[in-house]
């Protein structure tokens, strides 16, 4: 099925053989975290190992070729290029690096590809400052915003926001992933949110998702990752289903963490939805994304025409994981 993928980070989607290639070791596939930190620290650890261009322009190719061949028509993914760019003394290398690995994904494998810039809540406004600027001076960075530990209010972060909605950059924060409601109403008011990366507590306020749903807000749904950061006890458990039945906009993404492909298996067989749900998610990721009208228009009809070819029978939760 012809997707779009909105929620991932570049330096979660490393290959295990290129970390390995990089002097690292690889992280266990599907092992839960004890605590955000663990999370957090492990993220790290694969930044470090990208010292060089051709190390930046590596992943972002092979970000490419993986999500082409589940399908992936269209990405935003996201990247923490002014760390990046602290850390190696050259603000605009790692950018540019990944740039042009997207660009040489995009011409191999068919896949089109936008740069969200993402920021820690806990590092300095001034970093933040320079992400918009990098972000002005790429047509490819659609968006920028915050993440990281929402213990750490966005509040400091406002003037930047508001700088960036008046240059036409978009704004997606991660709120309501490790805190409550209270950062969902921030990343909306101080933060102009136009998307919500997870916010998957916002069922608790009532008014929040009346909100939401007047805005049509999409939320940038990962339940595999919600679960590994021990967010939510199991997927059965997830409120991925409750949150579209409260009539939100819900999109389906992975953190990173997981396969797409597989996040959309999993989803059919744990709360037995058959192609036609499928292809309601997969249609409300592509209209909540910032590609051009008509990429978006693209992807739909052949969303549209893989639903029609699909026989009857596969409208069920036993099709095959190959199915989409």
């Amino acid at each position: 099925m012809p997707k779009a993928h909105l929620h991932t980070h570049l330096e979660s989607t490393v290959r295990p053989h290129t970390i390995r290639e990089l002097g690292g070791e690889p992280p266990a596939q599907d092992r839960p975290f004890h605590h955000f930190r663990e999370f957090a620290d492990q993220r790290a650890a694969v930044r470090d190992l990208l010292r060089e261009y051709r190390h930046f322009r590596r992943i972002a190719e092979e970000f490419c070729e993986d999500e082409a061949a589940q399908g992936v028509r269209y990405a935003e993914v996201t990247f923490t290029a002014a760390a990046h760019g602290e850390r190696l003394e050259d603000p605009e290398m790692p950018l540019e690096a990944v740039l042009e690995g997207l660009a040489l994904g995009a011409e191999r494998y068919g896949i089109q590809t936008r740069v969200i810039l993402d920021h820690s809540r806990r590092r300095s406004t001034e970093r933040l400052w320079r992400s918009l600027k990098l972000a002005t001076r790429h047509a490819q960075v659609v968006a920028i915003g915050v993440a990281g530990d929402e213990a750490y209010p966005a509040a400091p972060f406002g003037e930047v926001f508001q700088v960036a909605r008046e240059a036409g950059l978009h704004l997606v924060h991660h709120a309501g992933e490790t805190a409550g409601p209270a950062s969902v109403w921030e990343a909306l008011t101080v933060g102009h949110a136009e998307r919500i990366g997870h916010g998957i507590c916002v069922l608790e306020d009532p008014d929040l998702v009346s909100e939401l749903r007047a805005r049509r807000v999409p939320l940038e749904v990962c339940p595999s990752s919600n679960v590994l950061l021990g967010l939510v006890p199991s997927l059965t458990e997830h409120p991925l289903p409750r949150l579209i039945e409260a009539g939100l906009t819900v999109t389906l993404n992975t953190d990173g963490e997981t396969p797409l492909l597989a996040e959309y298996q999993r989803v059919r067989e744990t709360f037995g939805y058959g192609d036609t749900e499928l292809a309601s998610l997969a249609r409300s990721t592509v209209d909540a994304s910032f590609a051009p009208a008509l990429l978006k228009a693209q992807i739909s009809d052949e969303i549209d025409r893989w639903l029609q070819d699909r026989p009857a029978s596969s409208d069920c939760a036993a099709s095959p994981p190959a199915s989409v």
